[in-house]
This record gives C-alpha cells, structure tokens and sequence, in this order.
C-alpha cells in the first residue's frame, strides 16, 4: 500500500472532516453517543469559479485560503482532517485472487498486479485494497474477492499540499463514493445479495454514479452532467446571464411528466431543465443496462438520488417514471438520524451534505 490512500480502509481517528466539493467546501464534525450521532460543527463556504476545474484542485492557494478563512470564521481549532478525492479520480477494481494467500503475500500480489487494472501506470498512482469474501470459483477454486483503489499521485499530492498550506494534517484521505456508502449504510442493508442498488450522486458540475452491491461499489462511472449543466441550459432559454447560482433551481419542483419523461409545457426554461435531466436519465440508463446484462440474476432494487442535485422537488418522481425503476431522493441528515440541536438546515443543504457527514462518520 502506498501514500495517504493506506487510510480509506483505517478505523475512526479524531478530528473534523472537510470535503472539498467544485462549488462549495463543508465541514462536519459529529460525535457518537451510543447509538445517536449528533452534528456538533457544520461550517460551508462557497468556491469561486476556477479553483476546481473537472474536479480537479487548480488553484491550490486559494482554496487552502478558503478552508483557513472559513475555519477561523467558525471558530474551528481542529489540526487533523478527514477528506476526500472526486469519484471521477479514483479507480476501483474488484479482483479475484488466490484464497490462500496470506497477509504478506497478498500485499506482494497486489503490487505486482494493480498496474494491470489501472489507465495509468503503476509508478504513478497510490493504491489500497480491502479483502471481502471468499468463493468458490467456476473450476472449484477457492478464492477471495479484494476490493483495489486507486488515483494518480498528483492528485493525492495535491490534496495534501492544499490541506498543508491550510495548516492541517490529512490523516484519512478515501474516495467519495465510499464516503457516501457509508452515509448511507442503513438503506443499503435493505436489499439482498441478489439487488443492486443504483447510486447517482448529482454534484454541482457531473453525476458519480455506483451500482452498489452487498454494500460494495461494483461499478463506477462519471456522466458529465450536473446541476451546473442544469442551470446553464435554464439561463440559456430563459436569456438569463451565465451563473454559479444553483439555489433556485434546487428549490424548484419538476412538474409530472408522461411516463417517458417528456413534456408539452409552454415554459421554455422547465422544457430546458427537463431535457437535461432526460439526458441524465438516459446516460444512468446505458450504464445500468450496461452492467445488469453482465450480471447473471442480478436485480435492480432501487435508485438513490443524492447530493445537490437531489434537492430539486419530485426528482424522484421524474426518474421512476424516467427509468421504470423505484426511485428515493435522500436526506442524509436523516439517513443518519443525526441530531442537529433544533439547527434549521435548508432543504438543498441537507442533500449535499452526504459525502461530507460520511467522511464525518470516519473520525466521529
């Protein structure tokens, strides 16, 4: 295992957790008592255009000034964070290998091996890996199922360089996806071995969508489709100037389409907002579709809608009608049944505080 990506499998350490998103930093801090979790801290500021570009950290100075201004603001004394790296960064490869292998061996196995499974080469990337279960395969084989992750070093460098500029120490630094499996745990022990469930995870600038299954992301893909996209398609029909600005559009509520999704409505910027989100549906769709067709007796259980993006009103609605498949738009707050202190949190907050509250759940 090498670099900072050894933590994404770690146990709980103190200290805060901050997620750097391409339109806004969040900052958590929970705390466990028992079976309740409670939000001590929950601290947001927005990022200016141009400091996170395909969610990548381009202007390290600024965003490091970001997260020291919005720590101040808030009083916040903490010294050792909890992050992590966009989904569209990572790498995850879930690999059979030998069951008799043991901890030493299997260490030697998986450097030798993981540069066959990533885009880049070996050299240039930080790896981890987490065993799962052991099976039997086709010729009667026992073996064990890891789970490798991966990004390029200069991704994990940059993070780290722009939390050391802040004055903080990362001591766990994983993938978003994980972060917002765990927030989201108890939905996912719902369903069977034999269902999938579909996580699509509407950030501000694309979708990280995770087919999830006995709670491990078996397949991952970037669709390039936001609420930003949203939004520009809005301004554009309606001969609005360009904007950041996604607040109204989340506080909207789609009207009820047909069952594909279409919809004779003479509001140019309503027709504008839904042809976008049918494109997001049809890419969820050929992914979907793409998986389930190589998956022998695999189910589709249900579609979680998270993040930003799943604040817009009767999103839920849209999609099932969109993809005939149930369909549930997620409060993580109260996923996790946290308690906030009579805290009122908007709407459109809540739904963007998945990947932060799970990586809280990493040092609660």
């Amino acid at each position: 295992m090498v670099g900072f990506l050894k933590g994404i499998f770690s146990g709980r350490k103190p200290g805060m957790a901050i997620e750097l998103a391409s339109e806004r930093i969040h900052i958590v801090e929970l705390r466990k008592k028992g079976d309740n979790l409670k939000l001590l801290t929950l601290a947001t500021t927005p990022v200016p255009e141009d400091v996170v570009i395909d969610g990548q950290i381009v202007d390290t100075p600024t965003m490091s000034e970001l997260i020291q201004s919005t720590l101040a603001d808030n009083n916040i004394k903490t010294k050792r964070i909890a992050t992590a790296i966009p989904g569209r960064e990572a790498v995850t490869r879930l690999i059979a290998v030998p069951a008799e292998l043991n901890e030493e061996e299997l260490k030697d196995y998986m450097d030798a091996e993981a540069g066959l499974y990533l885009p880049f080469s070996r050299e240039e990337a930080d790896v981890d890996y987490q065993k799962l279960d052991l099976f039997v395969d086709e010729d009667g084989i026992e073996k064990v199922q890891v789970l490798l992750v991966a990004t390029r070093k200069e991704v994990t460098d940059t993070y780290l360089d722009t939390f050391e500029q802040a004055g903080l120490q990362v001591d766990i630094l994983e993938v978003s996806n994980f972060a917002l499996i765990r927030t989201l745990k108890n939905q996912l022990e719902q369903f069977s071995s034999n269902e999938a469930a579909i996580l699509a995870d509407i950030e501000f600038d694309s979708t990280e969508l995770a087919i999830v299954v006995n709670g491990v992301p078996q397949f991952n893909r970037t669709i390039p489709i936001g609420l930003f996209q949203v939004q520009s398609a809005l301004n554009n029909a309606m001969n609005l100037p360009p904007s950041r600005d996604v607040s109204e559009l989340q506080a909207m509520t789609l009207p009820v389409t047909d069952t594909m999704g279409a919809l004779s409505d003479p509001n140019p910027g309503t027709n504008a907002i839904i042809k976008v989100l049918a494109e997001l549906a049809d890419e969820l769709r050929r992914s979907i579709d793409f998986y389930i067709n190589q998956s022998d007796g695999l189910e589709i259980a249900q579609l979680l809608l998270a993040g930003p993006g799943a604040a817009i009103g009767q999103l839920d609605e849209f999609f099932m009608q969109r993809l005939a498949m149930p369909a549930t738009q997620v409060d993580p707050i109260e996923a996790l049944g946290i308690s906030a202190d009579d805290r009122e949190i908007p709407v459109e907050q809540r739904a963007s505080l998945g990947v932060a509250l799970g990586l809280g759940l990493r040092v609660s």
